[in-house]
């Protein structure tokens, strides 16, 4: 037998003999990831190349692998294949998975996303569940492998195409909702054509709670590095005074609140964000800020409130959140009494 035949075949033995060893390559060059892919977008370009690439595979994987056994007389085993996809989701999953934990807001909705992605990336390091029990049931496997697209187009495309964090997840979106479609065919059969309508229905379906879940889906490339609450701003070195958790009426009347933060985001990638101001739940305000990323310490800006309604008394919020909606991060603060200000510990 030529020996690019046998090739697969080795390097199925050896995932085999050493099933831990994908496993560990996937998880290590994801958290190298998290470090470098600022200054090598082009793992990040790779990643979502192969990711698509690999879809493509899983959905004419029988007609192409019919062809080659016709072609050249050799099938490609089905287990190298599985071995193949595992090690792309590993890689894909354990890319996203240092972004989104940055990013998240863990007293937040965002916490039950991340932990999705944190299980979707456990099923693909344990061998039993990926193998047994995912990759034996087509749809479910087809559903695993669009998610982990979705979710690594959501940290690639601002990373790679500087596309705000906004676009990025209506593409990505709306990629993982064309990519459902062989998906829902196989769970609803096509020969009728009402049929044919209610997967175009349960496409749309998707879509909608995609984008009203979107608040729960952290920006897995903007998060806050420093915030602060405080009655003063030092605009010239664009620095926070006194950082405070409460605040007096009397305060708030005089000298009006700031809302101080910083804000990682790739090199080159400009955002329109809010600071949305609330009072006991309710949103009193919403000023809009750009910020442009690249510098380490994050891009520094800040709103200032002056108006305030004449009950002010209560908790405060200042929620900073994409052009789309999701939460970049929340500032807190309570306004009470009638003493000095208390400081921040």
């Amino acid at each position: 037998m030529p020996i690019w035949k046998t090739i697969p075949l080795r390097l199925l033995a050896l995932a085999q003999r050493y099933p831990g060893t994908i496993a560990a390559f996937g998880f290590a060059s994801g958290v190298v990831s998290f470090f470098t892919v600022e200054r090598h977008e082009s793992f990040a370009r790779v990643i979502a190349t192969v990711m698509l690439l690999s879809w493509i595979w899983l959905m004419l994987e029988r007609a192409l692998r019919r062809r080659i056994a016709q072609r050249f007389g050799w099938t490609i085993p089905i287990p190298v294949l599985r071995y193949g996809t595992q090690m792309i989701h590993q890689e894909g999953l354990f890319f996203v998975l240092p972004f989104l934990y940055t990013a998240t807001t863990w007293n937040s909705g965002q916490a039950l996303f991340t932990g999705l992605v944190g299980a979707a990336a456990l099923i693909a390091l344990v061998d039993p569940l990926y193998f047994r029990w995912l990759s034996t049931r087509r749809w479910v496997f087809l559903t695993y492998h669009t998610f982990t697209l979705f979710v690594v187009l959501l940290t690639a495309l601002p990373l790679v195409l500087h596309i705000p964090t906004g676009n990025s997840y209506k593409l990505a979106l709306g990629v993982a909702v064309l990519l459902s479609f062989p998906t829902l065919a196989e769970l609803v059969s096509l020969d009728a054509r009402w049929r044919r309508w209610a997967v175009v229905g349960l496409m749309l379906a998707l879509g909608s709670v995609g984008w009203l879940l979107r608040l729960w889906v952290p920006p897995a490339t903007l998060w806050l590095t420093e915030v602060a609450i405080s009655t003063s701003m030092d605009s010239l070195n664009m620095k926070a005074g006194e950082r405070l958790r409460a605040v007096t009426p009397a305060q708030m009347r005089d000298q009006g609140i700031y809302a101080y933060t910083a804000i990682n985001a790739p090199l080159g990638l400009e955002e329109h964000i809010y600071h949305v101001w609330l009072h006991d739940g309710r949103e009193v305000d919403r000023i809009a800020l750009d910020i442009r990323g690249g510098r380490k310490e994050g891009y520094r800006a800040w709103t200032h409130k002056q108006n305030f309604p004449a009950d002010s008394g209560g908790r405060w919020q200042v929620k900073v959140v994409t052009d789309t909606g999701q939460m970049i991060g929340t500032l807190r603060f309570r306004v009470e009494g009638d003493q000095e200000p208390a400081a921040a510990p």
